[in-house]
């Protein structure tokens, strides 16, 4: 789904053109020399040989291509970078890529093209189009432009760049402002190529990995994810070159796949540890949930690790979530030296890459694996119009995060014993040796107890003590270290060394300045990393502070504003529109006048272009209410298609429809239709006859309860004949019927006074197994007479020993 590079634009205004010409000639040339530069072939190779104050091998300056390679791709886009390490800066520079072993005459010996990146730092040169100068001579530090690289067939190409800092030209035919890359065989195609050289240091060295994320809604406003922002667990070690974590080219093993989709380092940690003759540490660092707080609420992730003379290198990885499968991370850095010693420090700035097994293209994207999977490659901002980080004009990805890995400890012989600068003496001479933590992993510990007092108050030797305690053994085949540590010691005042030095850390940066307009102050501190083993007091100061000028021609009449608010959204959805931002006056000029400073800002802004990008869309509309009002049922939310749809066809779904569940709904009482009539109860004079239904379902959550299931209704079949006799004779029956209904109730149970009782129950189980329980049973009242006066009409309980017995 990449994109092709943006156009070269070359075209200027006249006015753009009047300015083309670079700080870097104007200094090196001498007037007469200018006079007599022509739009000629030979004009690009005068660049490298301009007259002027030339200092070879001077390294404040580096040109540096991103990823380190030592060859290319044909037709692939590299960032290249240009910068000067502070406090060094550079006002112009010059930039030009030549076939190995061309000088520059000819229009063939130039390769490949230059691809602008901010118009505002660099331009392509008037007089030589091919390559690249500053836009405006100035200050700066660092500037960045695309090469793309020559057709297949070109051959090994040599970057070249020179320095203008004042009248001094720094320029190298071999060093750091030179980058030779050489074509990239077809058949090692999209496979990272970087030879990894034998290392010839000593000893091991300890370093410390610090992750800095800057991943932010302020440095990525587009689309960011403002619920679920974090980084994932860092996972990583230190390797030998037998054994790849991961890299660019290659494909994404199932550990780096759960890191990449998941978040989870489980897997990829399993993989690291099954390495255990490559691997010399694991690395790991605690997720960061959100994904940015200020350092001063929570400190950066660390972590600790060493190397040696066969696992020098170092790599990790962490995800930035949520996002389809993109991480940041570094692969196989190197940390020894040529001059077989050991990296002091390293700070790499990270863009995110993609792992190749998942196809989304936002934050938020759905799963959608990727199929056949694709090998691991870095995001550019051309790579999709929905990307997060999409730039029609095909800018860099601002770094999202950095890491900083600096050397705390040597330990061993070392064959470089040179130091590489005063701090590094420091770091060696410091007792961190003992601080070398070789515990396995397997053993989990208490950090150390502070060290006791010497066991000797004079200056003959005694001994001194630390202490931890162990917390777990998770491998009970592997053996945990000592709990105690003893050192050898002498009284106060006896020890061959200074006792009275303490170590100090380095200063941490500069505070802004107290004022924002004027003189004001600002301060740095440190602090102590030892304390003197004498016992004395560390008299070296812990903070310093100096003066500092902000804006040194403001005046009575000058007013202190806010930081500029973010940029509002640009006013067109597709090709050319306009953004807006604004800022607050914090504090009127002392003179009582107005405030002449701005308070908003207008420029241009391009989004994608409207006739390429025909898919574009607006974010998914909340989720409509539910289709029914209980139980199971449909809901829906769409999305609209931004674009004109005469433009192109779009393929993206405009409406999802999901399954949504509410409580249960009510169940009415459900009957059988109504029976037939019964016959009349009577065969004369007035009675009844009844229907009946059933119930087939019983009301539930709630439902409309059964109505009735019988009804009765009146019937008369004929008058009764009025015959004495025969009435006689049946109140005479209904009489004996009512007598021998009584007598048959006497037999159920037993008569008492007014009352007539049921029988007894069964005794009840006896409360104890041994040494005397009780039993009991009832007699409960069955029917009370009506004419019955008595009181004594009650149930009756009856309680006897049982299980007398001893226990």
């Amino acid at each position: 789904m990449r994109l092709p590079p943006a156009p070269l634009r070359l075209s200027r205004s006249p006015a753009l053109l009047a300015l083309a010409l670079p700080l870097a000639l104007a200094l090196a040339f001498s007037d007469e020399t200018l006079d007599k530069v022509t739009k000629s072939e030979g004009y690009c190779s005068r660049i490298l040989r301009a007259q002027g104050t030339r200092r070879e091998g001077y390294t404040e300056f580096s040109l540096r291509v991103e990823g380190d390679p030592d060859f290319y791709k044909p037709g692939s886009s590299y960032r290249v970078t240009l910068s000067a390490a502070p406090p060094s800066y550079f006002r112009g520079f010059t930039l030009i890529a030549l076939k190995e072993n061309r000088e520059g005459d000819k229009e063939e010996d130039h390769a490949g093209t230059f691809q602008i990146i901010d118009e505002e730092e660099t331009q392509f040169m008037s007089n030589c189009p091919v390559a690249v100068t500053e836009s405006t001579p100035r200050r700066r530090t660092r500037i960045q432009v695309f090469w793309i690289a020559p057709p297949a067939g070109t051959g090994c190409v040599i970057l070249k760049a020179s320095i203008v800092q004042k009248r001094i030209i720094y320029f190298q035919d071999e060093g750091s402002l030179t980058k030779k890359l050489c074509e990239q065989d077809s058949t090692f195609d999209g496979v990272t190529d970087k030879p990894i050289l034998d290392c010839c240091a000593c000893g091991t060295a300890k370093y410390r990995l610090t992750f800095y994320g800057n991943w932010s809604e302020k440095t990525h406003p587009k689309d960011y994810p403002r619920r679920a922002n974090h980084w994932s667990a860092i996972i990583g070690g230190s390797h030998s070159k037998n054994y790849v974590l991961w890299e660019y080219g290659g494909y994404a093993s199932e550990g780096v796949k759960q890191v990449a989709e998941l978040g989870s380092p489980v897997k990829m940690e399993e993989e690291i540890r099954q390495q255990s003759d490559e691997v010399l540490t694991v690395i790991k660092a605690k997720a960061q949930w959100p994904a940015w707080q200020p350092l001063n609420v929570r400190a950066a992730p660390s972590a600790e690790f060493s190397v040696d003379r066969t696992r020098h290198l170092m790599s990790f990885l962490t995800m930035m979530g949520p996002s389809p499968d993109w991480n940041v991370g570094l692969s196989a850095e190197d940390l020894c030296t040529k001059e077989c010693g050991w990296v002091q420090k390293v700070v790499q700035d990270l863009i995110p890459w993609d792992a190749g097994t998942d196809s989304g293209v936002t934050y938020e994207s759905p799963n959608k694996p990727t199929i056949p999977q694709e090998k691991i490659r870095p995001l550019t901002s051309l790579d999709h119009p929905q990307s997060p980080f999409y730039d029609p004009e095909g800018g860099s990805i601002t770094q999202v995060a950095r890491v900083v890995i600096e050397r705390i400890a040597r330990k061993g012989e070392q064959c470089n014993i040179v130091p590489d600068n005063v701090d590094d003496i420091v770091a060696d001479l410091a007792p961190e040796e003992k601080d070398e933590d070789d515990t396995p992993e397997t053993c989990i510990y208490s950090n150390w107890s502070p060290w006791s007092a010497c066991s000797s108050s004079t200056c003959d030797k005694g001994k001194r003590m630390r202490q931890r305690m162990l917390k777990a053994q998770l491998d009970l085949s592997v053996p945990c270290p000592d709990t105690q540590d003893f050192q050898p010691c002498m009284g106060p005042g006896c020890s061959d060394e200074d006792g009275s030095t303490c170590t100090m850390s380095e200063w941490i940066t500069w505070s802004p300045c107290s004022i924002s307009c004027g003189m004001g102050m600002r301060s740095r501190e440190r602090y102590v990393k030892q304390f003197p083993e004498d016992g004395s007091v560390c008299t070296l100061p812990t903070e310093e502070t100096e003066k500092c000028t902000v804006n040194e021609e403001c005046s009575p009449s000058s007013c202190l504003m806010t930081e500029w608010g973010e940029w509002d959204e640009c006013s067109a959805t597709c090709g050319m529109g306009m953004k807006k931002r604004h800022r607050m006056v914090k504090m009127s000029p002392a003179d009582g006048s107005m405030c002449k400073a701005e308070t908003s800002q207008v420029e241009k802004c391009m989004m994608p272009e409207c006739h390429t990008i025909p898919c574009l869309l607006s974010p998914w509309s909340e989720w409509s209410d539910c289709s029914v009002t209980c139980g199971k049922g449909m809901r829906t939310r769409q999305r609209m298609l931004k674009s004109l749809a005469e433009l192109g066809d779009c393929n993206e779904e405009l409406e999802q429809v999901e399954k949504c569940m509410l409580p249960e709904c009510p169940i009415d009482c459900e009957l059988t239709e109504w029976s037939q009539w019964s016959e009349c109860n009577k065969s004369c004079g007035k009675g009844h006859m009844i229907r009946t239904r059933m119930i087939q379902m019983e009301t539930q959550f709630g439902g409309a309860p059964c109505p009735e299931t019988i009804q009765r209704k009146k019937c008369r079949i004929r008058k009764c004949i009025r015959n004495p006799s025969i009435q006689k004779l049946r109140w005479r029956e209904a009489r004996e019927s009512r007598r021998s209904e009584q007598l048959r109730e006497e037999s159920d149970g037993e008569q008492f006074p007014g009352c007539r009782m049921r029988p007894w129950t069964a005794w009840s189980e006896c409360t104890k197994l041994c040494g005397g329980g009780i039993q009991e049973r009832y007699m409960t009242v069955k029917k009370r007479f009506k004419s019955s006066q008595f009181t004594s009409c009650k149930d009756k309980k009856e309680i006897r020993a049982c299980n007398v017995h001893p226990c």
